[in-house]
């Protein structure tokens, strides 16, 4: 409470209108993301003054299409992270004329949420790196842990940054996490003890909540330090959870799900996993296999390492079937403050995949901003 009065998330919704129901639609936004019934029966003043959604603005941007900005109080998240996002889209997700595209928030949530643990810097600091991070994955889906764990060495032996797992890699029968996570381990610290570069191996978690605590243990006692998460499979809830427990482990979120919801991907991948503790966001970046805009990129990126008072910069990771030829390009959009992550064109080259590896991180390594 701020002044005897509940602060406010300040939410910018794009919403797909004509001009003479704009109104009308706005304030049903505001009623279902807080107090979802009609109005008129509320008499209680501390419900209407401080929990019912107040329309702040309404901007025509063209085609159809307004600019809604909505004011929810802080309070009815919980400052919680399921909650939080619940009391943002939870409803008006189902309504596909509305898209969330940003939120304000108040300070009361970098208190709450306190955002990465690690960031840009941490993470640069873990491999002695200065600019462009390199990344790849271990894939395919199906090989068994020695095919993984033989694989894992070689990329590493290429002086490779990162290296995760594929986030469909879980506790399958034939690459069950147990073993499979110390096998890779194993081997990336043979590499890194050869190369001089310490490559880190992140193991992709999954399962409930005590299968999650677990399999970090695991990682810990294998002698790593970052992980790869799915927080929209896992839950934010749990998310939130594995962050606040493990201040030394740092959390590479994967995007998966995150095409099924009526958010902007640059608000819900930079931004709210950012809060959330995200030290490294993947996302499809433009021109690979998915959908995403340079625009779009470029505002997720920015989401991800703006200034944000007590929140550490995020490390964006364009992914999404990226080739080698395309690192100078990539590099001179994003600039040195970020992680690239090329696994499938990597791996297609087989017995050459050592001295591929090393082009790549060469390449990267060569950036120099224009």
């Amino acid at each position: 409470m701020v002044g005897g009065m509940s602060s406010r998330i300040e939410v910018l919704y794009r919403v797909r209108s004509d001009a003479k129901s704009i109104a009308s639609r706005a304030k049903g936004i505001a009623v279902e993301q807080s107090v979802e019934m009609p109005v008129e029966p509320i008499d209680d003043p501390f419900v209407l003054d401080e929990i019912l959604g107040r329309v702040e603005d309404i901007a025509d941007i063209g085609n159809g299409l307004f600019d809604v900005r909505i004011g929810l109080a802080s309070i009815t998240t919980g400052f919680e992270a399921g909650q939080l996002l619940n009391m943002i889209i939870g409803n008006t997700s189902m309504q596909d004329d509305v898209t969330l595209v940003d939120a304000s928030f108040p300070e009361e949530f970098v208190v709450a949420f306190h955002g990465p643990n690690h960031g840009l810097a941490g993470l640069r600091a873990r491999v002695k790196a200065s600019g462009p991070l390199t990344c790849s994955a271990l894939k395919p889906q199906g090989s068994p842990t020695a095919v993984l764990a033989k694989l894992a060495g070689r990329i590493a032996a290429g002086g490779i940054d990162y290296l995760k797992d594929d986030h469909g890699l879980a506790d399958q029968f034939y690459s069950p996490f147990a073993e499979r996570v110390p096998a890779c381990a194993d081997a990336v610290a043979a590499a890194a003890a050869r190369t001089g570069i310490p490559t880190r191996y992140l193991p992709s978690l999954n399962g409930n909540l005590d299968s999650l605590r677990k399999q970090i243990a695991l990682c810990r006692f294998c002698g790593l330090d970052m992980v790869l998460i799915a927080p929209l499979i896992a839950g934010l809830a749990q998310f939130q959870t594995l962050v606040r427990e493990n201040p030394d482990i740092a959390f590479m979120t994967h995007p998966t799900m995150s095409g099924a919801a009526r958010v902007m991907p640059s608000f819900l991948l930079g931004k709210l996993l950012r809060l959330l503790g995200s030290d490294a966001t993947v996302f499809a970046n433009y021109g690979g296999r998915f959908g995403y805009t340079p625009e779009e990129c470029r505002r997720l990126a920015g989401f991800a390492l703006q200034d944000w008072p007590g929140v550490k910069p995020c490390v964006p990771v364009p992914a999404g079937g990226m080739l080698l030829e395309r690192i100078p390009e990539m590099l001179d959009f994003f600039g040195k403050d970020v992680m690239l992550l090329i696994g499938g064109s990597l791996l297609s080259m087989r017995e050459q995949i050592t001295e591929e590896t090393a082009r790549y991180v060469e390449a990267a390594r060569a950036f120099r901003p224009r």
